[in-house]
This record gives C-alpha cells, structure tokens and sequence, in this order.
C-alpha cells in the first residue's frame, strides 16, 4: 500500500517543532489566523443582532439563531469532520474549511429573506467544522510536548481575537452601511486570512492514518467516552460556553436599551475586552506549561464567575469592567481545557482529532441551547435573570475543575492531585 502523502517516514526521529523554530513560528501564525477568521465568521451576526430583530421583525431570541443555528451546524459537522481527518489528514481540510465558510459569509450578504438567512449561516456553520475539529488534534502531532500548551493557549488567543475583530468589524460597517455590508466585508476577511494560512501552514509530519471502517471509530470513541477526566472536560467546554455566548448574545440588546442607548457601533466597542480574552488564554497556556492544567483550570473558572456575578452593576464602566474579567477567566479556562483533552486522548489510546470534535461539539452546544435561552431570559426579566443562567453554568464548570484535580494522570508516572502534570 503507498504512504499517506501525510505519514511519518518509519526512519523519521523527529519529534515536532520545538518552540523558537522556523517550523513553530509558521505553525503559530498560521493557528493563530485561522482562530482568529473562525470565529470572527461565526459570531459575525452577534453584534448586529438588534438591527436583524428590527430589519426582518422577529423576537431578540428569534434573531440569536443566526448565531446558534451556525454553532450548531458546526458542532454535528464535527462528528464527521473528525473521523475523516483521522483517515485522510489534517491540512487539506484545514484550508477547504476556512476558505468555503469564508464565500458563505459573503453570500449571506445576499440573502432574500429571514429563512434563506437561517439557511446560510446554518451552512457556514457546516462548512466550517473542518477547521476547529483538527486544530488542536495538529498542533499536538506536529509541536513537540513542550510546545504544544504554549501553542494551543495562543491558537485560543486568535479565537478571542478573531471574536473581538469580527463583531468590531461587523458593528461599524453596519452603522456605516447596513448588516449586509458586514456580512459581505467578513467574508472578504476570511478569504485573506485563508489564503495567509495556504501559504504558511506546514504540511503534517507525524500525522498516522487510522485504519479505515467503523470498527475502529467504534474503539476510539468508547476509550475517550470511558475516561471520566475527558467527559468532565467536555462538560466545562459545553457550561462555559453556554455562558459566554449567552451573556454576548444579549449585552447588545441591553445597551442599547436604557438607560445606555447606544447605537450599535459604539454598543460594539465592548468587543475590545476580547484582547484580555487573547492575552488570559496565552498566559493560561504558559503558566500550563509551568505548574500544570489542573491548577490553572479552576483559577480560571473563579475569574470568569467574578465578571458574570459584576455585570449585575449599572454604571457603564463597571459593566464594560465585568465583561473584561468574564471573558479573560473564559478564555483562560477554554484554552487550558481545548489543549488538555487531544493530550489526554493520545495518552489513553483514543482519536486526538475526535476527542477535540467531542469537546467542540459541547462546546458550540452550550453556545448554542444557552445562548438562545438567554435571549428568552432577557425578554422574560432582564438582565438579572441572564446573569442567574449564566452564572450557574459558570458555577458547574467551577466544581468541574476542581474534580478534574482528583483525576488519576495518564503521564507515565503520573499520580492523582494537583500536581505540576501538564500533559494528561
């Protein structure tokens, strides 16, 4: 049988790019921009979210599922992304991915009606799963194990950019233009940061084709499903998420609402506290390196519970504040658990690019069923009652985390507590 264009030479020593190499700077910038273009082309509707309530008369959370309906698009897609990326490799669908979510966000530009709208985010949300499905899986073939934390906290940091970057971005042209001018421009940024990453992103090395049939899919997916540190990882990615999008799919609507009554451009200049949110998942990453995941991971939780709880506040400040401390514990903790869960899959013979998928498909879940729910707990009462939501998800992944620390490591020699264990 020929070699996988993408399979290690059995005579290869290598052991992945070591941090400070040509080969690591590629890969992090690389990572680095398509993080930044996923999301800013998921989450382009967000901020626009009371002009579509207004512009085609539906409910605040009737307008949120142009962002779950993509959220949600992208995480059943994953659960077939990833078992083909373990059979043919990581790359090609890396690019197709970015590139074909990019044009569906143009086209969304053009979208006649509400349901031909839902439809095309609906598909971008599809197109895209390529992308984040295999991402992490990548970066733990191709990284060394001493780079491979640090570079996963910064793949997560392009996330938050590309977050705030996206609903900036999105926000201006609309008060400029209209929403269609800022689906259109989102798409064109996707496009370039697609053809950035064909040009930068090294072909895989140490990616080993799985075997083909349902069997062994049947295999990986029972040993991640039976490993209780990973189904406690997919439980914070899917309460943590749930509660950063729902507190971002309705802090649009509550100023411009009074007594801020802001008009959309400046209600999106919030989205500038997502650069705490790159910077806290970079830092989370190295401080992983140094005294472990299952010490950064709880610390990370307690601050994301701390902004929640101090958006309750009313002066403007003080909210823009509590989001800023909300978001950088969010990132702190998504980045440390994103990178533990391929580790952790590796260790105890499961699909790295599978187990991600798992952890993704919670992840865009919660955003998903949360998000929308609360857009129905704003209309209901307010703000307090989205508070109340999303601080009890927080609440969860919190006692999640702190489990986490009793599981036994799957390190050789590794033990169970809090120790300096950074990879399983």
């Amino acid at each position: 049988m020929p070699r996988h264009p993408d399979a290690p030479r059995s005579d290869d020593p290598w052991e992945g790019y070591r941090s400070g190499s040509a080969g690591y700077r590629r890969i992090s910038a690389s990572v680095f921009l398509a993080g930044m273009a996923t999301f800013a082309l998921l989450y382009t509707t967000q901020p626009l979210l009371p002009l579509l309530s207004r512009e085609f008369d539906v409910s605040p959370a009737q307008s949120s599922l142009t962002v779950s309906l993509s959220t949600i698009g992208l995480g059943l897609a994953m659960l077939v992304a990833a078992p083909v990326s373990e059979r043919f490799g990581r790359t090609t669908m890396m690019h197709v991915s970015l590139l074909g979510s990019s044009i569906v966000c143009a086209l969304a530009a053009f979208a006649p009606t509400w349901s031909t709208l839902l439809g095309l985010r609906l598909l971008l949300g599809v197109v895209l799963a390529g992308l984040p499905a295999v991402a992490m899986a990548y970066l733990t073939e191709e990284l060394h194990g001493s780079a491979a934390a640090q570079a996963a906290g910064l793949y997560i940091a392009g996330t938050a950019l590309g977050g705030m970057t996206g609903r900036l971005l999105a926000g201006l042209l609309a008060q400029l233009w209209d929403w269609r001018a800022a689906q259109l421009g989102m798409g064109g940024l996707g496009i370039l940061c697609a053809a950035a990453v064909l040009a930068l992103l090294p072909r895989s090395r140490r990616f080993t084709p799985a075997p083909p049939g349902l069997g062994e899919a049947v295999r990986s997916t029972r040993a991640i499903l039976r490993d209780p540190a990973l189904l406690m990882l997919f439980g914070i990615s899917l309460t943590a998420m749930g509660a950063q999008v729902g507190i971002y799919n309705t802090i649009g609507f509550r100023l411009e609402a009074p007594p801020y009554a802001l008009p959309v451009a400046l209600a999106s200049l919030v989205f500038l506290v997502y650069l705490g949110g790159s910077a806290a998942s970079t830092i989370a990453g190295r401080w992983s390196s140094r005294v472990g995941r299952r010490t950064v991971a709880p610390v990370a939780a307690v601050v994301m519970l701390l902004g929640v709880v101090l958006s309750l506040a009313q002066p403007l400040w003080l909210v823009v504040v509590a989001l800023a401390v909300s978001t950088a514990g969010f990132f702190a903790l998504h980045g440390v658990a994103s990178g533990w869960v391929p580790v952790r899959a590796r260790l105890g013979r499961g699909g790295a690019a599978q187990a991600s998928s798992l952890y993704l498909f919670a992840y865009y879940l919660g955003s998903s069923v949360f998000g929308t729910a609360a857009g129905s707990a704003w209309e209901a009462a307010g703000w307090a009652p989205v508070v109340a939501l999303c601080g009890g998800l927080v609440v969860v992944a919190l006692g999640l985390t702190l489990l986490l620390r009793r599981t036994h490591s799957l390190e050789p020699g590794g033990g169970t507590g809090p120790g300096p264990q950074t990879a399983g």
